[in-house]
Order: structure tokens, then sequence, then C-alpha cells
């Protein structure tokens, strides 16, 4: 599956309505995202059930905002519309097929409980300082 460009109208909608989606925030200005770029490209048309985007972060400035993008390139994976894997910074094939295989791996409902636990551990403490 070669990769797609994601834009703000359409980000929420395709990480949430796909399994696996991983996303490149990127600029075409950035040497590190160049030479990332092809590596990206090609482990994408080996996996044909993972979504494969990219953001450019000059043309969706509010979008690479609203994900706290200070870093490119960076990569953040979601599965079953959940972020599960954040890093800044070119990958080795090697280490993107690594990721990929770890986001396939998950125990999605362990994910969920994990951050339900997080939200309630939250609540707790905001109450006590409230």
């Amino acid at each position: 599956m070669a990769t797609v460009d994601l834009s703000a109208a359409d980000f929420e909608q395709t990480i949430t309505q796909n399994e696996i989606v991983l996303v490149d925030f990127w600029a075409a200005w950035c040497g590190p995202c160049r030479m990332f770029a092809p590596v990206y490209e090609k482990v994408s048309a080996v996996h044909e059930d993972v979504v494969f985007a990219k953001v450019d972060t000059e043309a969706e400035q509010q979008l690479a905002g609203a994900a706290q993008i200070t870093s490119i390139p960076t990569l953040m994976a979601f599965r079953q519309g959940i972020l599960v894997f954040e890093q800044p910074g070119a990958l080795p094939a090697s280490a993107l097929e690594q990721v990929i295989e770890g986001i396939r791996g998950l125990d999605m409902d362990e994910v969920r409980a994990q951050i339900a636990a997080q939200q309630a551990g939250v609540e707790t403490q905001e109450e006590a300082v409230g």
C-alpha cells in the first residue's frame, strides 16, 4: 500500500476507522525526513494491512501543533484509534519493522485497561488537589 497524505480534515477519521495507522510528520526542508521517506514508502509496500500516512507539518501547522510535534520527522502509531507509539527521528527499516510487529502484538484490552487506570489516577489526584 502506498503512503497517503493526511490533513486536519481526515486525520481523526483515518486513525479511528483503520486497525493500525502509522503517521509520519515531516517537512520538505528536513534532511532526516527526506532520508526516512523512501524507507517508510518501501515498508508500506510490505504491510498492506497497515495505513501509512504522512502529514506535511508546513501545510498542516495546526494539525502538527495539536499533535504536539516539536521535532521532525516524528512517527506516531495508532491501533484501534489509540496512540500506542510516538518517537521523533528517522528509523531504519529494521526498526520500523520492529515497531509494526510490536503494535500487532499489543493486547488492546490491556492497553485500554492501563489508560482507564491512568485516567482514574488523574481524576483522584485532581480531587485531592481541588
